[in-house]
């Protein structure tokens, strides 16, 4: 552990809650003999919760006290630093770790009945030999199908660790024939890389979602494979991709960037500068890329992006990212919980900080991107350079010497409008009540099988008119009220998400992104960009 950051951890959390956390220095592990009272004399919070503990007129859940009042003064400090319950803190971290122990299925619930949608590559359920489309109906020859199934009782039954194996009775999704198949309970991989494939004979396209221990690993795997399928250009996706690790963020630009050029550095008031240097290991040190970034890009992926950006790498093409340019380390606790606390800033290569204001307090700053929507910035580039706080600022350079700006995100080289059509209330309402992938299930699986690979699915199938009308009467059984402007808007969107849902359900993510990308502006402008 860092000198510094053991240093805030404790002047914050003792204040805080009142519990002494036995992080001395160089010590990874904490000490129990710390937690039972406090030891800063004038600990008046952790006095407080004492006296609630002790004499409140009701039973009340302290733990729970204390996790509201540690997450109170967390978010004075900055946005990103918060408290994270147990349940909180284990699912972020087994996203990030790159994968968990249970049977390795996505399932929808239709009719009171599971319905498996994906399964998991090299996972348990796969190896069963159970795939996408099945029905349970028995779970350990006790009826599950139609016993008011609700998303919280399967839950229990797949993370419930005393299920060291489910015996599945289904109905298969073609012949619907009845089979048994044995699961039992092992690890499933999560990769970090979403999609990747040949996006023309010589350019390839990987799309990440997260930055995850495992995702240089992963994403050199994707990198050697595409070269060996010809791949001398490429196109990163990182659009929606929140971030995640810091040395995985700086091992990604490594793979891109020559010996000694620096990468990004970090510091704060009690964290002296660090500096991350590209080393000579990299996949790809050579080849044209672009990286796709939009408004929910952030943290880890505006490091990648900045460092590209600064050092000439890559064109960046989308929209000015999130603006998180705070370094957090987890401290956690015997309990399970834990606090991400902010113990730097980073910067990129040209002395760039991405980090945007919070200075009008946390509901300002979580209103930010819903003010950048009324302000017209995600339609119009122009909006951006006419912001008084890019006229104040003396611009930062990159080495070929072009104008780059700091001002919360990374700023695109090429600007790509958002698409108003894929953002109206009706579609947020098809996705959220599962309406594409439960209309997959029960509608377009004989299409889907007359189809023998995604390619000729990609590039021959389109949802017809017929298809369309269809999906709208199916879901108006459960969107009651459509607005029918909404649905003009959204026809192609609609229809494009359709298609894509239905090719994901037969071949995965990959043939998901494919079909999206055909019709995405920005992914023909990186093609564009770099052909």
């Amino acid at each position: 552990m860092k000198k510094g950051a053991g240093i805030i951890f404790r002047s914050v959390i003792l204040i805080l809650i009142g519990v002494a956390i036995g992080l001395l220095i160089g010590d990874n592990d904490f000490s129990s003999r710390y937690l039972d009272e406090p030891t800063v004399k004038n600990d008046k919070l952790a006095k407080v919760l004492q006296l609630v503990r002790q004499n409140y007129v009701d039973s009340i859940n302290v733990d729970s006290v204390e996790g509201v009042a540690a997450n109170n003064l967390l978010q004075n400090l900055d946005p990103h630093s918060v408290y994270l319950p147990p349940k909180q803190a284990q699912a972020i971290n087994e996203k990030l770790e790159g994968g968990f122990n249970g049977f390795g299925i996505e399932y929808q619930l239709l009719r009171d009945t599971l319905f498996i949608t994906q399964v998991y590559p090299n996972g348990p359920a796969q190896k069963a030999g159970l795939v996408s489309g099945d029905a349970i109906i028995d779970i350990n020859n006790k009826k599950f199908s139609g016993t008011n199934l609700t998303t919280d009782k399967v839950d229990n039954m797949f993370t419930d660790e005393t299920n060291k194996q489910l015996a599945f009775n289904v109905i298969t999704p073609v012949d619907q024939h009845a089979k048994a198949f044995t699961v039992k309970r092992g690890h499933v991989d999560l990769s970090s890389i979403d999609a990747y494939y040949m996006a023309t004979p010589i350019i390839g396209y990987v799309k990440i979602s997260k930055f995850a221990s495992t995702t240089d690993n992963d994403f050199r795997h994707a990198l050697v494979d595409l070269k060996q399928k010809g791949m001398k250009k490429l196109i990163l996706d990182i659009r929606g991709n929140g971030g995640g690790y810091l040395n995985t963020a700086t091992a990604m630009a490594n793979e891109f960037l020559t010996k000694g050029q620096l990468i990004v550095y970090t510091k704060g008031s009690h964290e002296q500068r660090t500096d991350y240097f590209a080393t000579d290991s990299g996949v790809f040190q050579q080849g044209k890329m672009a990286v796709l970034i939009d408004e929910y890009s952030a943290s880890a992926s505006e490091i990648l992006a900045g460092a590209l950006q600064d050092l000439d790498r890559a064109v960046i093409i989308g929209r000015r990212s999130f603006g998180k340019g705070l370094v957090q380390q987890q401290f956690p606790f015997d309990d399970g919980s834990a606090v991400n606390l902010t113990v730097a800033r980073y910067y990129t290569p040209s002395g760039r900080s991405i980090q945007k204001s919070y200075s009008g307090g946390i509901d300002n700053y979580h209103n930010e991107l819903s003010n950048r929507l009324k302000k017209g910035e995600l339609f119009s580039a122009r909006s951006n350079m006419n912001d008084s706080l890019f006229k104040q600022q003396s611009p930062y350079h990159t080495l070929s010497g072009k104008q780059v700006y700091s001002h919360g995100g990374i700023m695109p080289d090429i600007f790509i409008p958002a698409d108003s059509s894929e953002d109206t209330q009706l579609i947020q309402e098809l996705d959220d009540n599962q309406l594409f992938s439960a209309y997959v299930l029960d509608r377009m699986q004989p299409v889907l099988s007359k189809y023998n690979s995604a390619e000729d699915f990609v590039n021959h199938f389109a949802v017809n008119g017929n298809m369309f009308d269809d999906f709208i009467i199916y879901a108006s059984s459960t969107i009651k009220e459509m607005d029918p402007g909404d649905i003009i808007v959204s026809k192609q969107t609609i229809k494009l998400l359709l298609k894509a849902y239905a090719a994901r359900f037969k071949w995965g993510d990959e043939a998901y992104f494919e079909t999206v990308n055909n019709e995405d502006p920005g992914f023909k402008k990186a093609v564009e960009a770099i052909k």
